[in-house]
């Protein structure tokens, strides 16, 4: 397993950005799955993005056209660029990493997008 760190929420206005971090204290091998999930209140948590060893990457739906899921191996990272923020996105923010059919996760980051 590897513990992971999330950080880039916060509070922003709906039509705004921010970009998540997510640091693996282990090294994380290219050909390992990394994912965002999300989970608002009351809600199932739900995958955002996740892209593949070879960098294969998949979308929610509602996220398509407006997120990017990006990695670097090197940093043992993983990132999500959110633009065009809506209200419907707040949550609590994960990261995720499957390693070897291991999967861990973050801690989560709130993430709150006023109307």
């Amino acid at each position: 397993q590897a513990q992971l760190v999330e950080s880039g929420g916060g509070l922003v206005q709906a039509g705004g950005s921010l970009r998540l971090s997510c640091v693996a204290s282990r090294t994380i091998f290219s050909t390992n799955a990394m994912a965002w999930y999300r989970q608002a209140p009351g809600k199932q948590r739900e995958l955002v993005a996740r892209i593949t060893g070879n960098s294969g990457i998949i979308y929610a739906d509602s996220v398509k056209g407006r997120f990017t899921i990006s990695r670097d191996n090197a940093k043992n990272s993983v990132y999500l660029q959110m633009n065009s923020l809506k209200p419907e996105d707040t949550a609590v923010y994960y990261c995720n990493v499957d390693l070897f059919g291991v999967l861990s996760w973050g801690q989560g980051t709130q993430v709150t997008v006023s109307s």
